[in-house]
Order: C-alpha cells, then sequence, then structure tokens
C-alpha cells in the first residue's frame, strides 16, 4: 500500500504564502513524476505544478506560474509546493500525486490520468 498524506494548508489573507507537503509512505514503487492538482467548489479538478522525482524537472500551470515553486526532497520522500503572493482564486482543495509512468516531455505530467496514487487533499483557503 501507497500512502500520499498532504499536510499545511489552512487560511490565509491574499497575498500571504503557504507551503504545502506530501509525504510518501508505505510500499516501495517507481516514482517517476509527482504533481499537485486543485479543484474548488463547483470546478474540475485542475492541475497546478510536476516534477520529475530523479531529475527535478519542473512545469507549471499558467495560473501558478511565477508565484508557486514545486520541489522535493528525495532523502525525505516529500514533495512540496510553496505558495507566494496566494489570491482567492487559489482557493481549493490541493491533492499530491504521483506518477510511476515515463514521459519524455514535462507537460504530459499535467494530465490527471497519468497519476497511479493520489493523497487525501489539503484545504487551503485564501481570503480577500
Amino acid at each position: 500500500q501507497v500512502q500520499l498524506v498532504e499536510s499545511g494548508g489552512g487560511s490565509v489573507q491574499a497575498g500571504g504564502s503557504l507551503r504545502l507537503s506530501c509525504a510518501a509512505s508505505g510500499r516501495t514503487f517507481s516514482r517517476v513524476a509527482m504533481g499537485w492538482f486543485r479543484q474548488a467548489p463547483g470546478k474540475e479538478r485542475e492541475f497546478a505544478a510536476a516534477i520529475r522525482w530523479s531529475g527535478g524537472s519542473t512545469y507549471y500551470a499558467d495560473s501558478v506560474k511565477g508565484r508557486f515553486t514545486i520541489s522535493r526532497d528525495i532523502a525525505k520522500n516529500t514533495v512540496y509546493l510553496q505558495m507566494n503572493s496566494l489570491k482567492p482564486e487559489d482557493t481549493a482543495v490541493y491533492y499530491c500525486a504521483a506518477s510511476s509512468t515515463y514521459y519524455r516531455t514535462d507537460s504530459h505530467y499535467a494530465g490527471d490520468h497519468v497519476y497511479r496514487y493520489w493523497g487525501q487533499g489539503t484545504q487551503v483557503t485564501v481570503s480577500s
């Protein structure tokens, strides 16, 4: 069993910052990439950021580019999402996910279908 557990969510004012963490535990699996997705009330789940586990290359949605930074700590089996300059429209449940599939281009990891494992999500609320 593979578990992905998100933490670090909360409520902040617009312009503030949060850092989300996603810790992987359980059985060893082939981790090619990890990503962050988010889902606002009444909206479809959307891609935010992804990172290749080995090489560390990153890919971001235009909506978060320049404000969010995805990173990972290989030794801790943890991926992070540093969120700065938060906006009310960033309010959503944020999910981390892990992909065991190799794709040649980073942009493939924007698709939720490539992720095998998902966390339960953590709420981020940004007030105006």
